[in-house]
């Protein structure tokens, strides 16, 4: 089963220097029907003004992600890490006992578009840690790229939890399968571009609750970004 959420039908806020469509509830925007999905619980679409940012605030026992689209954002945090995300760039950040942190748009003239991703951990607990790793438009370009996993394979970001994450880069001919396990489910979100999935189409913003289906047959891509979540399959 394939249920789409379209991009219109998000949570919304709009402060001035931030205007950012919430996937699931988040901050103000509360719907008791989407809570997260699996161990996923947030995606944000953040577009930050010249040289704003979210100030200094803290985080416990959660595995943040950070996939900037258009941009550069800048982040410092309590365990020292001074960093610049951009483009291709995958920055994850494990709060476990707690970590302040703050991000600013890095440019003084162009707005900063990233995906804020949070997904709740496996182990509570643990120490405060931080990686950044960049993967080329040519790594996802045509198939789909592991970006995040509990193991760090194939030179992806460790997360604490039973979760792996893709990006995909689709246009024109490209097509790309991914065979679901049984006791999987997974989640669809299209960054930028429009993309057809097992034949629905789905355009910029738009996610995809996946259960019970056995492959996902991305295709149609018209310079789509996709992010795929396989999640184990609790409730």
């Amino acid at each position: 089963m394939i249920v789409v959420r379209r991009a219109q039908d998000r949570g919304h806020a709009h402060h001035g220097w931030l205007d950012s469509h919430h996937t699931f509830s988040f901050a103000d925007y509360y719907d008791p029907r989407e809570m997260g999905f699996g161990a996923l619980r947030v995606i944000n679409e953040d577009r930050v003004a010249p040289g704003k940012g979210f100030g200094t605030h803290p985080h416990r026992d959660m595995e943040i992600i950070s996939y900037v689209l258009e941009g550069a954002l800048a982040h410092k945090d309590s365990m020292g890490t001074g960093s610049v995300i951009r483009p291709g760039d995958v920055q994850r950040m494990s709060a476990g006992t707690g970590v302040l942190h703050s991000e600013f748009n890095a440019s003084p003239q162009d707005q900063v578009h990233f995906l804020q991703i949070w997904i709740e951990p496996n182990e509570r607990g643990i120490a405060p840690s931080y990686e950044q790793k960049n993967f080329s438009d040519e790594q996802k370009q045509g198939r789909l790229r592991l970006i995040a996993s509990p193991d760090a394979a194939q030179g992806s970001v460790k997360i604490h939890q039973d979760a792996r994450v893709y990006a995909a880069a689709l246009d024109g001919a490209d097509a790309v399968s991914y065979s679901l396990a049984s006791d999987r489910k997974a989640y669809v979100h299209v960054a930028r571009g429009h993309v057809q999935l097992n034949g629905s189409e789905l355009s910029p913003g738009d996610g995809a609750k996946i259960s019970g289906e056995h492959e996902l047959r991305f295709s149609g891509g018209k310079t789509a970004e996709v992010l795929l979540f396989d999640l184990a399959a609790r409730e």
